[in-house]
């Protein structure tokens, strides 16, 4: 089962499963193909709007472990 942590970059786990993108399109990250999101990780992200980062962490490794 795969999981990711605060220190994964957004694009890898975008490329991991395609179906977290709703994750992040909830706390208001709406580019998520650009430069940012790219380089990012799940902590830089959730700092920059304001989401607790263990929360997203969490919800998106019980998506991934429920499939």
């Amino acid at each position: 089962m795969a999981q990711i942590t605060k220190d994964t970059i957004i694009l890898d786990v975008l490329k991991l499963d395609a179906g977290t993108a709703p994750f992040f399109l909830e706390i208001g990250m709406h580019c998520l193909g650009c430069p940012s999101a790219s380089g990012e990780s799940v902590e830089q992200a959730c700092r920059v709007h304001g989401v607790d980062a263990d929360e997203l962490v969490k919800k998106i490794n019980d998506y991934l472990a429920s499939k």
